[in-house]
């Protein structure tokens, strides 16, 4: 059973407390296992990624077969149904016009002193993109991560995605292939990281590696952040649902429970002004839970970490949800919109009753590479901005240097950085002869 709150129980603030500070991440200590699989992948290059594929991917592979050839590609795109074809193409178009509105525009202008300012946005030059594989790999993925990163102007883009035991979905590589990426490697785990990360004889390195993967993917792009750059550490995924009585139950249970089919340690939380309306929607997911192909997974996240939370009205549950974080966030109410404004942390919203939390993982068009575990109170999903660097500008006219100047100079002597002030005297100096 989840848990059932109520902001009116005196003992509602320590349980909402434990709730908040339960870790559902039980990942086994695998450090010190990625730090040598790193080393080893430095130390041997190719050879190491190949063994390590054979071991735990059970594929034999060679240095020229870790890419997909353009004739294996083609070969498993025509698999695609034309139906699924359709709604891949759709979903990569929404993504590609949602994300280049995000688009940053320069600025250069001139201050008061006559000194020229501003700065310019440039895109890394190569990114890698990592996408956990299989027959259960997720093209929606692909898309969310590469169509940011060509938008962005990335000029090489690769993506690793393990086959285990040889195992391709079409999906993935038609995904690849619609999202404009330069090469498709079939491998995985904290070696494809190294190598993404350092580089072997045949895997050029990148500036920038993203998305998602499993304890070992996670604790590698932990290592090698600051060789690279990376989106985030993702975490089990979550859903908070606002909803009022107005709501059909079935339909939030299914919101829940679209979450909780991910993963046994996903969370999904209901927060209603409406006691009666919590039972129903618990109830609703009971008895969805009794038919959905992945219950068993759904079942565990809604038994070990599910919670109903009553509150007194609808100010009470964005206060409780702010202090959440969600990285899914659904005001399913009447007048979403200005709920929202009162919002401060989350991931991504969903307003209103036809919005469900499921068209954002796909069609809808803003990424669902999306801060989680909290994060969301500082940081935010995966955009275009993500490879995309700022740099700053700065032109001094004689005018300017002199107006400002002498200020750099005395900070530079409160400091003791006796040549950073004699740099700027210098040219003062010559202004003044």
């Amino acid at each position: 059973m989840p848990v059932f709150l109520s902001t009116a129980d005196e003992t509602f603030e320590p349980a909402f407390a434990e709730l908040l500070s339960t870790k559902r991440e039980d990942a086994p200590d695998v450090d010190a296992a990625v730090a040598a699989i790193i080393a080893d992948v430095r130390a041997r290059g190719d050879a190491a990624v190949l063994e390590l594929t054979a071991q735990f991917d059970r594929l034999e592979l060679t240095p020229g077969t870790l890419t997909f050839s353009e004739g294996e590609i083609e070969e498993q795109i025509a698999k695609v149904p034309a139906e699924e074809r359709e709604a891949l193409e759709l979903a990569a178009g929404r993504i590609r016009a949602y994300h280049e509105r995000q688009m940053p525009e320069d600025a250069r202008w001139t201050d008061a002193v006559g000194a020229e300012l501003g700065w310019r946005w440039s895109p890394v030059s190569s990114a890698g993109l990592y996408v956990p594989g299989g027959l259960a790999s997720y093209p929606s993925s692909v898309l969310m991560n590469a169509i940011p990163a060509k938008v962005a102007g990335v000029q090489r883009l690769a993506v690793c995605c393990p086959t285990p035991g040889g195992a391709v979905n079409p999906l993935v590589l038609l995904a690849a292939n619609l999202a404009g990426v330069d090469t498709l490697y079939r491998i995985g785990g904290a070696q494809a990281i190294a190598a993404l990360a350092y580089g072997t004889e045949t895997i050029r390195p990148v500036d920038k590696i993203t998305g998602p993967g499993n304890a070992y993917v996670a604790a590698a792009k932990r290592r090698v952040f600051g060789r690279v750059g990376i989106d985030m550490i993702a975490g089990p995924s979550e859903i908070l649902v606002i909803a009022d009585r107005d709501n059909d139950p079935d339909w939030i249970a299914l919101d829940l429970m679209s979450q909780a089919e991910h993963d046994e340690s996903a969370q999904a939380i209901l927060v209603t002004n409406d006691a009666g309306f919590g039972q129903a929607v618990a109830a609703a997911v009971d008895a969805r839970l009794r038919t959905l192909g992945r219950r068993a997974i759904a079942g565990a996240s809604w038994r070990d970490y599910g919670a109903v939370i009553v509150t007194r009205d609808l100010d009470e549950a964005v206060a409780l949800s702010n202090r959440v974080a969600p990285e899914h966030l659904e005001l399913c109410v009447a007048d979403p919109d200005t709920l929202a404004e009162k919002i401060t942390h989350a991931g991504a919203l969903f307003l209103g009753r036809w919005t469900p939390e499921a068209i954002g993982d796909y069609v809808g068009g803003p990424n669902h590479v999306l801060p989680t575990a909290r994060s969301a109170r500082f940081s935010s999903g995966l955009s275009v901005l993500d490879f995309l660097k700022r740099t700053t500008v700065a032109k001094m006219s004689p005018e300017a240097l002199a107006a400002i100047g002498p200020s750099a100079e005395r900070l530079a002597t409160s400091e003791s950085l006796e040549a950073h002030g004699l740099s700027v005297r210098a040219r003062l100096d010559r202004l003044n002869r």
